[in-house]
């Protein structure tokens, strides 16, 4: 009687054991699917902000206008009056949304790793070439105009600053919500104040490709465009801040580009926005918002690593001659290749690939 009631223990024993096991199988898998779709949420939202946000903005607000509530616009029109200047002074960046965890579950869902090589004096101010392009820069935003990679820590007393079109500072609430994550504008004026009139320990982040390199990106191209893009170097020689190469393995992955020959009509349109708005459109397609096998704007998740490499330093010249600027030009780029052939086996790609430069 004993032996039956010790082995009926065990067996009740046993089936606790199992149901306690399953329920936390069932909690895991239960809080990774949450997981993965808030970091879809994360991911869609800033895409949205990336193609709609200013003209939706500026759309919503001038249906505003014409409804009862039309003193809530004027205010902010009358705010947008007196603030317009803000942009080209260094904006108005706010740690606390630089932190929101909203940008963690951004950099988990491809993952985004941020990757430092050497240390950074905060007596020096930089400009950081980033490079490629890609079609949104996501590993440009995610580690630079936010928290999530741990910038602010991997560089203690470095301020990243990441420059995109000045346009997107003209529409309303989206320039707001650019300057809190330390976005400013790519203009010299802004440039300038950032690295004069701001202190030391700044650091400029270009997107030296721009809209022309967009163009070119798509997965399995290594390329950049930086023969003829001297002026990001000239505007260091000017303030005597240092060159430092950014190359962000994988962010031509995440998105798949419809790219068109040279010569041909959608070439044209797209050369001609680029020259009159300063952006290019592309057509692309990332996965479905449901599912990984179908077209959709969210882009693939793929691994994003982005290696910050070796400052170079640069001496205070006040008016470079083109010799100059050639001269520091070319130590960049092959700064550059080097960067990306020491780290290139490190993160995906074969020893034989190589940096294209254009």
């Amino acid at each position: 009687m004993k032996t039956i009631i010790a082995a009926y223990s065990g067996v009740l024993r046993g089936t606790g054991s199992n149901i306690l096991s399953a329920l936390q199988d069932l909690f895991w898998l239960l809080k990774s699917k949450v997981e993965k779709q808030l970091q879809i949420i994360s991911v869609l939202q800033w895409v949205l902000t990336f193609l709609i946000m200013g003209i939706a903005c500026t759309l919503i607000l001038m249906y505003i206008l014409c409804t009862d509530c039309w003193a809530i616009a004027a205010l902010y029109l009358a705010w947008l009056v007196f603030d317009w200047n803000t942009p080209k002074k260094g904006g108005r960046r706010s740690q606390w949304v630089r932190n929101w965890a909203i940008w963690r579950y951004f950099r988990d869902y491809f993952p985004i790793r941020l990757v430092k090589t050497h240390n950074l004096l905060t007596t020096r101010n930089y400009i950081f070439g980033y490079h490629p392009h890609g079609i949104m820069g996501l590993g440009a935003f995610c580690n630079f105009s936010t928290e999530a990679t741990g910038v602010g820590q991997k560089f203690p007393g470095i301020r990243p600053y990441l420059a995109t079109l000045a346009g997107n500072f003209r529409m309303p609430i989206l320039r707001d919500y650019l300057m809190s994550g330390g976005i400013c504008p790519v203009n010299r004026d802004s440039i300038d104040y950032i690295l004069s009139k701001n202190g030391s320990g700044n650091a400029i982040v270009i997107v030296v490709g721009g809209a022309a390199e967009s163009l070119n990106c798509t997965p399995g191209k290594n390329s950049v465009t930086l023969k003829n893009r001297k002026g990001f170097v000239k505007l260091a020689l000017r303030h005597g801040a240092d060159l430092v190469p950014v190359y962000s393995f994988g962010e031509n992955e995440v998105y798949k580009q419809v790219i068109f020959e040279e010569g041909s009509w959608g070439r044209w349109v797209q050369k001609k926005f680029q020259k009159h708005i300063g952006f290019a459109p592309c057509i692309f397609h990332g996965r479905g918002l449901f599912s990984s096998n179908t077209w959709g704007l969210l882009p693939y998740s793929k691994p994003i690593t982005t290696v910050v490499g070796e400052p170079i330093t640069i001496p205070k010249i006040d008016n470079p001659s083109q010799q100059d600027v050639d001269f520091y030009h070319s130590m960049y780029v092959d700064s550059l290749i080097k960067l990306f052939d020491k780290y290139k086996s490190r993160f995906g790609l074969l020893e034989t690939e190589i940096l294209e430069v254009n």
